[in-house]
């Protein structure tokens, strides 16, 4: 799973719909450009404030023709189970075309994003979307220490009150979206709702169920791309630890200059280690055939060997300023999601922090964390046995997911982009594959 890669957005200029059946649906109604509200009721800014516990935060004026984009708070329980417990301000976003389209419940499994750009599945239905930010990240943060109520089941619960609020707007056919952590979090959302949205659509999203040593990921990174490339990569790693030194009074030059910190990680060396642990990692979620090509060889020079560690793995991702924003991302990671391992046995010789790369190494110490082996193996298995109209879209060529969701529901289906990375799309399959993916989503959204 990749903490920092975001869901690829689509704008409609971007995404041309190939199916004839779906090229109708994406011409929004006349109605859309008034931003009309149900029959009736007049305004959509009446109808927003009219909804309980709901605050229209503001109407930003940077939407695309046809939508407007509104910033809004929902107050939501600290915990589901226990109202005693308080409440929090949810952040959401709405793009609001009209009230008898369907609409797209999207999350980013982070905070929220604030251009309004619209998802794929949202281009291709003309819809309405509704981004929720995921509880502790943005601005979504209940109030008090530690992250006691950021769990799985207490992150489905608060979509749910979302649907339930929001379908007194938007009554038609509802389809959840997101990549990454974003579409597990739509995954698990599912798994205890399963019937809030009409269908799912999710991209890239791991499924952590086997945390042995000799894990999925490690295997997955020993056999993706070709030996050279793979060989390539270890020996750019390797060189970089062999002048650890002159790379660590780099970093911390740079952290100095940018007054910066390393006290969650825990010093520049480690935060070094852990940058080229997860280097092929990060490489292979992106990388390209150019990227390959550009992978430094044994005359680079120290600036060639640190620029591409820089852009291959984010050095300011493991520095406080950064980190601080993605502790409840470790958080769950280490309570929950799980995470995978990487290969090492090529730089067995060169590494200082064997927890280098463990969920620990992100989380402050006095912030409590205790594993909790069932919460994968329970999603895991809703999906195999229950998890009906779930679409997963795959790239092949993605460590995230070296271990995959394998539906059995009926509807459900899990389609590859061969070659593709952490941003592959509907649109990036195959003709074949690409029609089907939209007749059923078309269908799921009942335009079909």
């Amino acid at each position: 799973m990749c903490v920092w890669t975001r869901r690829r957005l689509l704008t409609s200029a971007a995404t041309a719909v190939s199916a004839a059946g779906l090229a109708a649906t994406t011409a929004l109604p006349a109605r859309a450009a008034a931003g009309a509200a149900r029959p009736g009721t007049g305004d959509i800014t009446d109808a927003l404030r009219a909804l309980p516990g709901l605050r229209l935060i503001e109407e930003r004026q940077d939407a695309e023709p046809g939508y407007r984009h509104f910033v809004l708070g929902l107050r939501q329980p600290v915990d589901h189970t226990n109202p005693s417990a308080g409440a929090f301000e949810q952040r959401l976003t709405l793009l609001h075309t009209a009230t008898d389209r369907p609409t797209v419940l999207f999350s980013t499994g982070y905070q929220a994003v604030l251009t309004p750009r619209r998802t794929e599945a949202t281009v291709l239905l003309g819809a309405n979307q509704l981004q929720v930010e995921h509880r502790y990240f943005g601005t979504s943060r209940p109030a008090g220490p530690g992250y006691a109520h950021l769990t799985i089941r207490q992150a489905a619960d608060d979509h749910h009150r979302v649907v339930r609020l929001f379908r007194r707007l938007y009554p038609g056919a509802w389809i959840s979206t997101g990549g990454s952590k974003g579409g597990l979090a739509s995954v698990y959302h599912r798994r205890f709702h399963p019937h809030d949205v009409d269908g799912t659509v999710v991209y890239g999203a791991p499924n952590n169920v086997d945390d042995r040593e000799d894990s999925a990921y490690v295997r997955f990174l020993e056999t993706v791309g070709t030996p050279a490339a793979r060989e390539a990569i270890e020996a750019v790693q390797r060189r970089i630890l062999l002048n650890r030194a002159e790379m660590v009074a780099r970093y911390e030059a740079w952290a100095a200059a940018a007054k910066d910190t390393f006290r969650i990680v825990g010093g520049a060396d480690k935060a070094l280690e852990i940058a080229v642990l997860r280097a092929p990692f990060m490489f292979w979620q992106r990388g390209t055939a150019a990227d390959i090509a550009a992978i430094p060889g044994p005359e680079a020079t120290a600036d060639e060997l640190y620029a591409w560690l820089d852009d291959t793995a984010g050095l300011s991702l493991y520095a406080d300023r950064t980190a601080q924003h993605y502790v409840p991302y470790w958080y769950q990671i280490g309570t929950q999601l799980g995470y995978g391992s990487v290969p090492t046995a090529h730089l067995a010789d060169l590494l200082r922090h064997p927890d280098a790369i463990e969920a620990r190494s992100f989380v402050p110490r006095d912030i409590p964390m205790r594993f909790d082996p069932e919460a994968m193996p329970d999603i895991d298995r809703w999906v195999r046995r229950r998890g009906s109209r779930l679409l997963f879209v795959y790239g092949t060529q993605d460590p995230s997911v070296a271990e995959h969701f394998q539906p059995g529901g009926a509807g459900s289906r899990v389609l590859w982009v061969r070659g593709g990375n952490h941003g592959a799309d509907i649109a990036d399959l195959s003709p074949a594959d690409r029609a089907s993916a939209e007749e059923a989503l078309s269908r799921w959204a009942g335009q079909g």
